[in-house]
This record gives C-alpha cells, sequence and structure tokens, in this order.
C-alpha cells in the first residue's frame, strides 16, 4: 500500500496498520474517533515488540487521509474507504457491507402480493391454534406472509426451529405452484442438527401429507448450498447464477461473518423468500463482522405493523393496510416465551440475568445453591482445577467409555461437555484436554498410546466435502469388530446412520474433552462444565458466558472467580460495523 501512494504520510500508515489490526480482531472498520488523539500500539513489522504512538487528532487525521490517493469515499476504488461517519474499511470489507446493504434493502422494500385473506387465516390459526398473541411464534409467521425477509431471533428452547416449520408449511399450502425449499446452517453440526429437528416437527403437525412432504428433510452447510469450489476458492452460485430456491432458511445466523453473509444473500434470487433464524445475544461470528446482531438492532418484541395485521386476522378485516414498502422493523420478531425452561430455571434466570448484565442478580443465582440445575465452584489455582477436575472425569466420562456400540457411545459422549474461553494456558482447552486424558489413563480407562488411541473423542475442524465431514463434527476413535478390532473413527452421519473411517485419512481434527465456546454453537449439551481462568482476559464477555450456559439444557456448573465472572458480565462485545446505520437509517 506504501507504493500505491506518492506520499505516503505516517498518518495513512498508521490508519492502515490499525484498520487491518482491528479487521483482524472481527470488526469490519476502524471508527477513527475512538482512537483519534490517544495512544495506539501495534507491532513492529519483523520483531516481537511493538510501537505505541499517539494518534492524530481526528480532523487533521480525516483531510491527510483524504489527501492520500489510497484511501476514498464509498463508492471509490481505492485500497482504504473512509465513509462520512468516519468509518475506515478496508476495500473489500466495505464491498461487501456495501453489498449486503443493498440486497437487503431490496428485499425488505419489496412486499409480498396480498394473499387471500380467509384462507391465510384458515392455515395460521389451524398451525397455531391457541390464538395467543403473548406467544410471539404467530407473529413470525406474519411476516412471512408480506415480506420477502424475515429475522426471527431467540434464546435456546424459544421454538425458532419450531416456527419456521411452520412457516414453511404456511407457505407451502398458499402457493399455486411447487415450492423449491433450502434449509441450511453455518457448520455441519448445525445443519445436521437443523435437518433432525425440521424433520421431527414436521412429523407432529396436523397438516395435509402432501404439505408435509414438501417440507424438505435435507439441510446443508451455507458453503455446500453455495456450491463452494475449494480449487477455485469461488461458490457456483452467486450473484450472477442464483440458488434454485423459493426460500432460503439459515439457521444459527449469528455464526454467519459479513463475507459470506454477502455472498449468500447475493445468490439469493430477487422474488424468494429468505429467512434467518438465531440468537442476536450469542457469540459473534469468528471472521469479522456481529451481522444478525446488526440486523436485528434495538428490535425488541413485536413489529407494530404485524401486531396490526393480527388485530385484524383476529378480528375477520380484510383490509391489511400495509405501506407501499416495508422497513427493516417490519421484518423482526424476537420470541421470548420458553418452551425448555420454565421461570423458575435456574438456567433460565443466570442467562437472563446474564443478558441484562445484571451482575448483582448473576452472583446471587450462583452463590444461592437455590437452583438444582445450576452450580458455581471458585476455583482459584490451576492445582485446584486438577483436583476438582478428576472427580467429574471419573462421572462424566466414563460412561461412554463402557459402550461398545459407536452409535451408543457417540450418543453418550456427546451429553456432556467441559467449555472454556481459551485455547491455551493452563485453563485453555489444550491443556484440559491433556489432563482429561491424564486422569483416565491414570485409573486405567483409556490408554494414550498415540494419537489414534481407543476412545479418543475427536472434533473435525476443517471441511472436507469428499468425506462429507465438516467443522464441529464429533466423533470416536474405537476398534471395530469388521476390521480385525483395529481402530477407525465413528461418526453419526446426517441421516443417523454410523459411518467409519480410517484415522489416517480423517481431515484436520483434534481432541474434545473440552472445547472452546466459540466452537461449542450450534451444540447443546444435557450438562455443561464451564471452566473461566483464574486470570481476566477480554474474551471474557457477557456474549461470551451467556453462550457457554445456554449449551446446557439440563445442568450448568460453574467454575472460576465470582470477580471475573462479573467483570464479564460487564463488558459487552461492540464490533464497528456500518450495517445497523444503514439499515436503521441512524
Amino acid at each position: 500500500m506504501q507504493e500505491l501512494s506518492k506520499s505516503f504520510k505516517e498518518e495513512v500508515y498508521v490508519a492502515s496498520i490499525l484498520v487491518s489490526m482491528v479487521t483482524g480482531s472481527g470488526h469490519v472498520c476502524l471508527d477513527l474517533s475512538s482512537v483519534a488523539g490517544k495512544e495506539a500500539s501495534f507491532p513492529v513489522r519483523g520483531t516481537n515488540t511493538l510501537k505505541t504512538i499517539k494518534c492524530p487528532e481526528l480532523r487533521s487525521w480525516v483531510d491527510k487521509l483524504l489527501n492520500s490517493n489510497v484511501v476514498g469515499r464509498p463508492g471509490d476504488y481505492k485500497p482504504l474507504i473512509l465513509d462520512d461517519k468516519n468509518r475506515l474499511y478496508l476495500y473489500r470489507y466495505w464491498k461487501y457491507e456495501n453489498e449486503l446493504v443493498q440486497e437487503l434493502k431490496k428485499k425488505i422494500s419489496k412486499r409480498k402480493e396480498p394473499y387471500e385473506l380467509n384462507l391465510a387465516k384458515k392455515i395460521i390459526f389451524s398451525l397455531f391454534p391457541n390464538k395467543d398473541s403473548s406467544d410471539s411464534q404467530i407473529f413470525s409467521s406474519l411476516i412471512a406472509l408480506i415480506s420477502s425477509f424475515c429475522v426471527i431471533s431467540g434464546g435456546p428452547g424459544t421454538g425458532k426451529t419450531t416456527v419456521v416449520a411452520k412457516i414453511l408449511a404456511l407457505l407451502i399450502a398458499l402457493s399455486e405452484k411447487k415450492i423449491r425449499i433450502l434449509l441450511s446452517a453455518p457448520t455441519g453440526k448445525a445443519s445436521v442438527r437443523l435437518k433432525q429437528a425440521i424433520t421431527g416437527i414436521k412429523q407432529q403437525l396436523s397438516i395435509d401429507k402432501r404439505i408435509k412432504d414438501m417440507i424438505p428433510s435435507e439441510a446443508s452447510t451455507i458453503h455446500r448450498m453455495l456450491g463452494y469450489m475449494p480449487k477455485r476458492f469461488k461458490f457456483k452460485y452467486n450473484k450472477e447464477n442464483k440458488l434454485p430456491a423459493d426460500i432460503v432458511v439459515v439457521d444459527e445466523a449469528s455464526m454467519v461473518d459479513l463475507p459470506l453473509m454477502s455472498k449468500l444473500i447475493s445468490a439469493v434470487p430477487e422474488d424468494s423468500t429468505f429467512i434467518i433464524l438465531g440468537d442476536k445475544d450469542q457469540l459473534s461470528s469468528v471472521e469479522p463482522g456481529s451481522v444478525l446482531g446488526d440486523i436485528c438492532g434495538n428490535a425488541t418484541g413485536i413489529p407494530p405493523l404485524i401486531k396490526k395485521i393480527y388485530s385484524s386476522l383476529i378480528n375477520g378485516k380484510a383490509d391489511f393496510s400495509l405501506p407501499e414498502s416495508l422497513s427493516i422493523r417490519d421484518c423482526i420478531v424476537e420470541l421470548t416465551k420458553n418452551y425448555r425452561f420454565s421461570e423458575k430455571s435456574g438456567i433460565y434466570q443466570l442467562s437472563r440475568a446474564i443478558n441484562k448484565g445484571d451482575k448483582e442478580k448473576v452472583r446471587n443465582i450462583l452463590e444461592s445453591g437455590s437452583y438444582a440445575d445450576v452450580s458455581f465452584r471458585r476455583v482459584s489455582s490451576a492445582d485446584q482445577l486438577r483436583r476438582f477436575l478428576k472427580d467429574v472425569v471419573l462421572d462424566e466420562y466414563t460412561r461412554y467409555l463402557k459402550l461398545k456400540d459407536p452409535y451408543e457411545a457417540i450418543m453418550a459422549f456427546e451429553s456432556f461437555r467441559i467449555l472454556c474461553p481459551i485455547k491455551w494456558g493452563d485453563y485453555g482447552v489444550k491443556k484440559i484436554n491433556r489432563m482429561v486424558e491424564q486422569i483416565l489413563q491414570q485409573h486405567s480407562f483409556i490408554n494414550v498410546n498415540g494419537p489414534w488411541y481407543a476412545y479418543r473423542p475427536i472434533m473435525i475442524v476443517e471441511n472436507d466435502y469428499e468425506l462429507e465431514l465438516f467443522n464441529g463434527d464429533v466423533g470416536i476413535l474405537m476398534p471395530d469388530p469388521e476390521s480385525n478390532n483395529e481402530i477407525r473413527a465413528f461418526f453419526v452421519g446426517a441421516d443417523g446412520e454410523i459411518k467409519k473411517f480410517l484415522p489416517i485419512s480423517l481431515p484436520e481434527h483434534e481432541t474434545v474433552f473440552a472445547m472452546t465456546v466459540h466452537k461449542s454453537q450450534g451444540s447443546e449439551f444435557d450438562r455443561v462444565l464451564f471452566i473461566i481462568p483464574d486470570t481476566y482476559f477480554s474474551i471474557i464477555t457477557r456474549e461470551l458466558i451467556y453462550t457457554a450456559v445456554t449449551r446446557a439444557k439440563s445442568f450448568i456448573e460453574i467454575w472460576g472467580k465470582m470477580e471475573i465472572i462479573e467483570k464479564g458480565v460487564s463488558q459487552r462485545t461492540i464490533r464497528s460495523s456500518g450495517l445497523k446505520d444503514a439499515l436503521w437509517d441512524i
């Protein structure tokens, strides 16, 4: 970049370094106003040292950047783009964001032609028979009735997958033609869970068999749906070659980063319905962007327009009184009623308190011992951690070790997991996985005689489309009676059937007695042990703690120091981008 600028000033150099750094940390852009006039540190190229400088004052910094031939305004083709709110982007991320904004605005503004009211009413109330206006699920179906873009946000147990199955049934029933539907999720594991959930839910719906049969039973990763071509680093389906679909559904949308969401929506046909599901309060994607959170903005509850339509349905009025175009607020519903946890549940109360940033309530819940599904243990040192871990490991992980059937062993293993915020250090995934192995070996449950020892649980961390193994898939290495008891890697496929592989043929993988909270997204376990380091790290935020707690379906145990938990609950993950402002016209 320095070679592109004939008068490359230090102000431009510092800005380019900082925008590269923040992009690597998950931000889409650098907010110059947040660093102008302040000290900033960055690594010196070719060394292990940090250089600290004082950033220029905002006005002079902006002037000098715009006078450089490497910085342009939105719409220019320059390495760096500076918008009118002093947000500085690497060009490709400005392009991704701009394309996503334009595609979303087209979807939002294009309302559907009204359906025949009486028929729509009959189908909706057959799918949602209780007509409970406090149940926001029914409102989600009304959004899909009028808009080509529908966002359903809610925590675990709020029925996101149930409502999308009902939406699909509604749109199929109202259509005069056969509808092509694609179901997808960011990871292989999440797509399998989506497939299993939709398959189970549609069988429970009181609808015509023809409609049930048209609700798909297959789901794929977003990459597979778009036809990723690894040798060309491109997708088969794109802006010029649209997906063959009338409805595209994306689950676990909080995990989708800005570049992927931009490419995805560009491939969705203009007249198709685009439905995204997710929990806006979870951790954002590993790569840059907080797309679901930015789309949802400050929206809570039910859009006023959707309430009005509901009232029309209840009162039998034929006039929907729809505006000529819709707004982003009209397209988002937040599900709040929980079908998994009662309001007296500790997990429910704890997750709500974390979300609200209520440190005092979080402390009270954890220290009171009043909830059967929540437990807290103060752990102040690595030595304490090792001592405490022994009993948990011998209680939880020896269950699957006693099973000979691969499917049963995998199901038993998947009922419990240790989660950690970090990968390295005394409280990191790597160290805790070794601790678990040592404990089990000392008690003769396993024999760690190499990387492919019997009963080693593994998680795939790299997609392999030929083997149909995907990032997040969990399997177990076990003796295979059909191969003279040689070790094979067993996984449960998308169809629920066991598939096995030679260990040497596997894509990149790692031991998974413990995993990071980031890697646990899209998964749920009956019981979770969440281990927090004895030192605060910036990664320990409200969103991370909330995500860890909501991985548990029946029991969560947290180990760590209360003061670190409280500090984490107070810290929100804020990622700089212009997406929210552009969609909400802020």
